[in-house]
């Protein structure tokens, strides 16, 4: 018996349309193991060294160098990477993005910690070669934007490289929630360091463990020479805030612009708890110590000092 003529036809139709195809997965990240990045980096001491990228965490990678950290945060809208090393670093920075199986395109947004030449040097390169928007606190802007230290910087003159600055294309306040996706950072300005250092907070789940994640920003009391911290009690002041709110922070998985800061690569490597309840009041803690250090120092005699 023949089959109705609508019947072929519909088989007809059928038989015509394009079979569904699924998209090809997304190739897996390409990550070096860390006894690999260790292993590249032996003798290197430069901001620019290349180093492969690592995972520090779920979706928490370091695209940076052997010895500055550039964390990319990956979301289902896209990539966050907070601070660009330095301008030469911008290459392998970029190719540590392909490596993950990202396009650089891929990066939408761009932060930072502080607008020295070791962490800020290639925002602009990075932002010119992502497409990325660029955000910092008002507090940062002008010093990012001329790649010249701000005139309250304690290292001002001679202690960092002036680099290229970068067009600042949003301004994001203190406490303020930036979002991309399912990614949610929070800005803490925590001046000291610098005039503009912000740490940023956000939270990581894998595997069904969650950290709660602070890139908090360099503690360290130093200065160019002949700058003396003492003769700006505001300053110290702030810096003392900073300290303190960085310890009251949730957090128990730190992360900082150089990695030494934190015993980030003892704690990869396994020779130190990647995590601890109490990272951020211990970190805080060591930059206090320092910056009474320095205090105490500057009051002793033969200490020069004329800002």
């Amino acid at each position: 018996m023949r089959a109705p003529i609508w019947a072929a036809g519909a088989i007809a139709a059928l038989l015509a349309v394009p079979p569904i195809v699924a998209s090809p997965p997304k190739p897996a990240p390409r990550v070096a193991s860390f006894a690999d990045h260790q292993a590249q980096c032996v003798g290197k001491e430069g901001w620019s060294d290349p180093a492969p990228p690592i995972r520090i965490f779920g979706n928490v990678y370091d695209v940076g160098t052997c010895n500055i950290v550039v964390l990319l945060i990956a979301g289902d809208r896209g990539a966050v990477v907070i601070d660009g090393a330095t301008a030469e670093a911008v290459p392998s920075i970029v190719a540590n993005i392909e490596r993950l199986g990202f396009r650089p395109s891929d990066v939408k947004l761009l932060l930072s910690t502080h607008e020295h030449g070791d962490h800020a040097g290639g925002l602009r390169d990075l932002r010119r070669r992502t497409g990325a928007t660029m955000a910092a606190t008002p507090a940062a802007r002008a010093a990012l934007e001329s790649g010249v230290p701000a005139r309250d910087d304690p290292q001002r003159t001679g202690s960092v490289p002036e680099f290229r600055g970068v067009p600042v294309d949003r301004t994001v306040r203190d406490g303020e929630v930036v979002a991309l996706g399912s990614l949610r950072l929070t800005a803490h300005a925590t001046p000291g360091h610098a005039p503009g250092s912000t740490s940023w907070s956000w939270r990581s789940c894998a595997n069904g463990i969650c950290h709660r994640i602070v890139y908090a920003d360099s503690v360290s009391a130093i200065s160019s020479e002949g700058y003396r911290f003492a003769r700006h009690p505001a300053y110290v002041a702030a810096f003392r805030a900073s300290l303190a709110r960085i310890a009251a922070l949730p957090c128990d998985l730190i992360v900082t612009p150089h990695p030494a800061a934190s015993s980030l690569y003892e704690r990869l490597a396994g020779s130190m708890p990647l995590s601890s309840a109490s990272a951020c009041a211990a970190y805080a803690d060591s930059g206090r110590t320092k910056l009474d250090q320095r205090l105490a120092a500057e009051t002793r005699p033969g200490a020069s000092g004329q800002d």
